[in-house]
């Protein structure tokens, strides 16, 4: 569904002065719920495009006979937020198959020098061919965060990577952490890409160092977002200290002894939930965890199709509901999903879930849980507002 600035798609109206009825099965203008069957109105003026209102469209069209009705497909919204990628991974080829060899397979590139500021250029060109300038990027080397840093089209967060699984290393692993995010913060720009904090995951990350990352985070304000309870085998890995992954972690040389917990209570044990983190992935979950994961603030951010690929699970979309946690949507790297379109993440998502996601909620997570996820006010598109601020899902 390529996203298109609503003014292009009502386009010019002759003469000049009049209206045009928006409309798509799913209408979201930042405010309240969305709208199913809805219409935005659209005032033209020697070419200005101007929201006069949004509601129903069988009422709109009645209030405004003379308007030039356009079907705008599935939904118009604010634009979209890419809550969760690897943009420095954009030169990997897609490589589907079970978590633990996908992990396998990103080593391998990266070892092979193909993983820095050149791919994550080539993702950013990926990301406004889709329509999108909101992201929330996990990166891995000084280079790609400051070309991110340096984006004037671009605006979320970057998230600094930490990779330290020994409890030895831990201190050492702080201080260097401590050190590059205030280098980074020097270089933020008003209205630009946010620096934040990204512990890989509750098992390449030792509990002393994510003790600290998370205190140190909630302390400066800084974002925080952690891959958790991805895949079966991190799940059985915490649980019994068995499986692929475990078998995987043991052959790099640093096990991780099972919690006996699920990777979600192993982070609110640790006082991690506590900083409210971007929660990646989450697919691997039961009721316990998304009552903390409710409690804590924490927005859990969707990647379907990398999830599909990667052979995690059914992402349990109603449980999350339930307990009212804020869900957004992620492409996830060009490794794992074979693009960074998120509105193709919110079809997959609609297939995958069948009738328990309701259309109108899969956007509403697209634009707001995505502004949430990594920290920002999502945008209110009111009365008097240029159109261009709102796009169609075509």
């Amino acid at each position: 569904m390529p996203l298109r600035p609503l003014t292009e798609v009502v386009g010019r109206q002759d003469p000049a002065y009049g209206r045009a009825l928006a409309h798509a099965e799913v209408v979201y203008d930042g405010l309240g719920l969305p709208r199913a069957a809805a219409a935005v109105t659209v005032q033209l003026a020697q070419g200005l495009a101007s929201v006069v209102g949004v509601g129903n469209f069988a009422e709109a069209r009645a209030t405004n006979g003379a308007a030039r009705v356009v079907d705008c497909g599935f939904a118009i919204s604010p634009p979209v937020v890419n809550a969760h990628t690897h943009l420095d991974l954009s030169g990997m080829p897609h490589t589907p198959g079970s978590y633990a060899d996908f992990i396998a397979a990103v080593v391998a590139h990266a070892r092979a020098g193909h993983r820095g500021s050149a791919a994550a250029k080539r993702g950013v060109t990926e990301l406004s061919a889709a329509g999108t300038r909101v992201v929330g990027d996990v990166v891995t080397d000084a280079a790609t965060m400051e070309y991110l840093l340096g984006q004037a089209e671009l605006t979320g967060v970057a998230y600094w990577e930490v990779f330290a699984p020994r409890p030895e290393d831990a201190d050492a692993a702080f201080e260097a952490a401590l050190a590059a995010v205030a280098r980074f913060r020097t270089l933020e720009r008003p209205g630009g890409m946010r620096v934040g904090l990204s512990p890989h995951t509750p098992h390449t990350v030792s509990a002393p160092l994510l003790v600290k990352l998370a205190a140190y985070a909630r302390a400066e304000r800084i974002p925080l977002a952690i891959h958790v309870a991805e895949s079966p085998a991190e799940l059985e890995l915490h649980l019994k200290g068995t499986g692929e992954l475990a078998e995987s972690l043991a052959r790099a040389g640093f096990g991780l002894a099972p919690t006996g917990v699920s990777p979600v209570r192993y982070l609110h044990d640790l006082g991690v939930l506590a900083a409210s983190p971007a929660v990646i992935h989450a697919v691997q979950v039961d009721d316990d965890d998304a009552r903390l994961l409710a409690r804590a603030g924490a927005v859990v951010v969707h990647c379907p199709r990398s999830n599909a690929a990667l052979e995690c699970g059914a992402f349990p979309w109603t449980l999350f509901a339930k307990h009212g946690v804020e869900v957004a949507f992620g492409t996830d790297s060009r490794g794992s999903s074979p693009d960074l379109d998120v509105t193709r993440e919110v079809a997959a998502a609609l297939v995958a879930q069948g009738g328990k996601l309701n259309p109108r909620a899969a956007v509403r997570a697209a634009v707001k849980g995505g502004h949430k996820a990594l920290g920002m006010a999502p945008p209110r598109v009111v009365r008097g507002a240029p159109a261009g601020e709102l796009v169609a899902w075509l």
